[in-house]
């Protein structure tokens, strides 16, 4: 259960998956052109193209 949702950049990826950044404070409008990674288990999340920004797994 326990598992995060948003990971910042040098995190260690929980799961095999394509992370997609998201923005701290846009719940509701998004961002625009947001990066995807495909990351494997244990990999770390690179750098956001924004320091606002965060990692999310996509689809969850």
């Amino acid at each position: 259960m326990g598992e995060w949702t948003l990971f910042s950049p040098g995190d260690k990826a929980p799961n095999d998956g394509t992370y997609i950044e998201d923005g701290v404070n846009s719940f509701h409008m998004g961002i625009q052109n947001p990066q995807k990674v495909e990351l494997r288990k244990g990999q770390r999340f690179p750098e956001t193209s924004n320091h606002e920004r965060k990692w999310k797994r996509m689809g969850h």
